[in-house]
């Protein structure tokens, strides 16, 4: 027993140690270094920051970068749909984005980032995809003002694409407008599609405008219907501009409205 003791005071610490030291490195085999690793993981989150406000940071991060992909399909179809609407129209547009709008005249006026410099001049065409936006009204280096074919002073000379009755097309401050008739009794019904009048001579003819939803032949002056415009106005953000067609009238001659020609250019733009 005296000898044992004296053993185990010599060399007990030493055998504990190469004990221990066996049993980790038997342990970490079994395991894989998952012991290890959690006893690194308890004796480091003291240091760390708080892991439940680290995973909302990344999860943060990933929705945004998912809604920047969304935007940024959204805009490239946009542009392509104005791309496509492109090829189905005369000449080479110049392609513009919508940069500034009022909230108190959101329907009447749009700023285009593009100006003299770019070529655009007043007069200008300006359309999107679904038809006709509105003409160009002032011009500096950088920047175009346009006059929104929603605007209630706005004037545009249209037709039944069905019938060929013809009338002139004014804004509401909404993306619904009015078309009072020429004739008294026009033929026209809901649903008919509105495109500019060959006798427009702002704007090239055959451009859709919009659509009838209804019809009051008994209004007064003239017999009038509601258009609900193609292009979504409301969130238009690309357009292609176009320089102004300077067309004739066509050859068969037109009754001057009440008798005065002045009176039908200033009622058809």
């Amino acid at each position: 027993m005296y000898v044992l003791r004296r053993w185990w005071e010599r060399y007990g610490t030493l055998t504990f140690l190469v004990a221990l030291s066996v049993g980790a490195a038997f342990a970490f085999k079994q395991t894989d270094g998952a012991i290890l690793f959690e006893l690194y993981q308890r004796l480091s989150r003291p240091f760390q920051g708080d892991p439940s406000r680290q995973n909302e940071l990344v999860n943060a991060h990933v929705t945004e970068l998912q809604h920047r992909l969304v935007e940024v399909e959204r805009e490239n179809q946009r542009l392509k749909d104005l791309l496509s609407y492109k090829t189905q129209s005369t000449g080479e547009p110049i392609f513009a984005p919508v940069v500034g709008r009022s909230s108190d005249r959101w329907w009447q006026h749009a700023i285009l980032g593009r100006g003299r410099q770019d070529g655009i001049r007043e007069s200008y065409v300006v359309m999107a995809s679904g038809g006709l936006v509105g003409r160009v009204i002032s011009v500096t280096e950088n920047t175009s003002r346009i006059l929104l074919v929603s605007d209630a002073s706005s004037r545009v000379g249209v037709t039944v694409s069905r019938s060929r009755a013809m009338g002139v097309l004014r804004g509401k401050g909404s993306n619904h407008a009015v078309m009072e008739f020429f004739e008294k009794l026009p033929d026209v019904r809901e649903g008919d599609a509105i495109a500019t009048s060959t006798y427009s001579p702002r704007f090239p003819s055959k451009v859709p405008l919009g659509t009838v939803v209804s019809v009051n032949l008994n209004a007064s002056p003239a017999p009038q219907a509601e258009i609900e415009l193609s292009v979504p106005l409301g969130s238009l953000e690309w357009v292609a501009i176009y320089p102004n067609p300077s067309k004739p009238l066509p050859d068969e001659s037109a009754e001057p409205i009440q008798g005065d020609s002045d009176a039908e250019t200033n009622l058809m733009e």
